[in-house]
């Protein structure tokens, strides 16, 4: 099983990885746009949920594709915060976002890496080949801190550079009650996740053990 999951982690990382890539090649090119400068555009790009949740799937997987039960409690929730990060990035742009936007060329390859394969490869590794027992209530709570802070960035900076990279936080569209609402709408989403993975985790760890216990 060790080889098979260090080739599944490495593809996740390189899938990952030549989103970015194109992503980025997109953003540096583009001739439309609120952001004139192509060092604005990419940063900006930062910006988007999806792009963290993507740079932080890359890192983690490669370094599981390095060593497979990789272990430590700051990896443990770098590995949650990327995959309910990836979650949550998949299943909000499909039934929220993907009418939004009609995309050819380069950025259609992107948005398919980014939004759809991504998630998919990064869920079924986890489901398939964990590592297991790495998940406990005080890392699912250090996960969380990833979309809490970004939501906190988000609305900070969206007033100073006049840009929300999601409809549904835009204040000056929507006003802050509307946006507290679709926030806690998401909050809600990330809490069952987090909490659906620990309770999952232990589900797959018994197995195996009960598995091959005497009968």
């Amino acid at each position: 099983m060790r080889p098979t999951s260090r080739l599944w982690f490495g593809l996740t990382a390189l899938v990952a990885l030549a989103g970015l890539a194109v992503q980025t090649t997109v953003s540096i090119t583009a001739t439309s746009g609120q952001f004139e400068t192509a060092a604005g555009r990419v940063f900006n790009m930062l910006c988007y949920f999806t792009i963290q949740s993507n740079l932080i799937v890359c890192a983690t997987h490669a370094l599981l594709a390095r060593d497979p039960n990789r272990t430590g409690p700051v990896f443990a929730a770098f590995r949650l915060a990327g995959l309910i990060g990836i979650t949550v990035t998949g299943v909000v742009y499909h039934t929220v976002l993907r009418s939004l936007y009609d995309l050819t060329g380069l950025a259609h390859i992107a948005d398919l890496l980014l939004h759809t394969a991504t998630p998919i490869l990064t869920v079924v590794g986890w489901l398939l080949f964990g590592p297991r027992a790495r998940i406990g209530l005080r890392t699912a709570l250090h996960a969380l801190l990833f979309p809490a802070l970004y939501l906190v960035f988000t609305l900070i900076r969206g007033p100073i550079a006049e840009f929300y990279p999601y409809p549904f936080l835009d204040v000056a569209l929507n006003g802050y009650g509307s946006v507290l609402l679709n926030s806690l709408a998401v909050a809600v989403l990330f809490l069952l996740l987090a909490f659906g993975a620990l309770a999952l985790d232990r589900v797959l760890t018994r197995a195996p053990a009960e598995a091959g216990s005497p009968r």
